[in-house]
């Protein structure tokens, strides 16, 4: 897909805002022939580069330009014995949300996709990144939760929401794609009691794999979470093709300490129209 953006230039992405997205082919001619007609469709269509996100390497005559973390759990319809292969420390902090009192609830309704976009707003801002807009979220509903392909898990103690995140399923596939919370409760653990009561809910629906999404390898802490849940840990390594250069070049993904810093001192309202006008252009 292209972005044609004044901020970021003009360039194509496979696909924009996924984790993953594997190109189809059979063998490695092919992918150099996918790879030079996409670089000639770029020269006439004024692309400045081609960022290719796939979930199984490239041959290594490709150097990455990013590299990142899978986690997959395979499921299993004996919810116990599945269970007992998680981390020790996994299974007592689900434990600990339980006997606090937090509540679960896994709805694919608007006003749940409301919720979670309220504390995505939080999560951003403590990150010191910009929020995805409201109608981002709304069209996630719209195009995918409702049509029956995902969901949304909540925590809550007493009236307050406290953590949540948004799951898709596709086949016998589900994916955790979005993640927010609130810090003033991290110690309560409802992210893994969210994450449990999610595993719960697929096994039960006859799903064969959970992906975890991906994580950035300096994020040591996120690793050790998808990790305690005795996932299956791989490479993702995405790959960009500079058009004008012919060469395939490294990449970031980080904003600078300064942006970071403002952004977290931005009032909520503030932040969120800054992610509505830049988030277009990040694809």
């Amino acid at each position: 897909m292209e972005i044609d953006s004044i901020l970021t230039g003009k360039r194509a992405v496979a696909l924009p805002f996924t984790d993953c997205c594997d190109p189809i082919y059979q063998d490695t001619d092919q992918l150099a022939l996918l790879m030079e007609y996409s670089a000639e469709y770029g020269r006439k269509s004024g692309w400045r580069t081609i960022s290719i996100r796939p979930e199984k390497p490239f041959p290594s005559t490709y150097p990455p330009s990013l590299s990142f973390y899978g986690h997959n759990l395979r499921l299993s319809a004996d919810e116990n014995a599945l269970f007992s292969t998680f981390r020790g420390s996994t299974r007592q902090n689900i434990k600990k949300a339980v006997k606090v009192g937090v509540k679960i609830t896994i709805s694919d309704s608007l006003d749940a996709i409301k919720e979670f976009y309220k504390l995505n707003c939080i999560t951003k801002r403590n990150h010191g990144i910009p929020p995805q807009p409201y109608l981002f979220f709304e069209n996630v509903h719209k195009h995918i939760l409702s049509k029956g392909l995902g969901i949304v898990v909540l925590a809550s103690l007493g009236k307050n929401i406290i953590a949540g995140a948004v799951f898709f399923h596709f086949g016998k596939t589900a994916l955790y794609k979005y993640g927010a919370s609130e810090m003033r409760y991290q110690n309560l653990r409802a992210n893994n009691y969210i994450f449990s009561e999610a595993i719960k809910w697929y096994c039960r629906k006859g799903y064969e794999s959970l992906r975890f999404g991906r994580t950035e390898a300096e994020n040591a802490g996120l690793r050790q979470f998808k990790k305690g849940w005795a996932t299956n840990e791989f490479t993702i390594n995405y790959y960009k093709y500079s058009i004008n250069r012919r060469v395939y070049i490294s990449d970031t993904l980080k904003l600078n300490g300064y942006c970071n810093a403002l952004i977290r001192k931005m009032p909520l309202a503030l932040n969120r129209i800054v992610g509505s006008l830049l988030y277009r252009h990040v694809g």
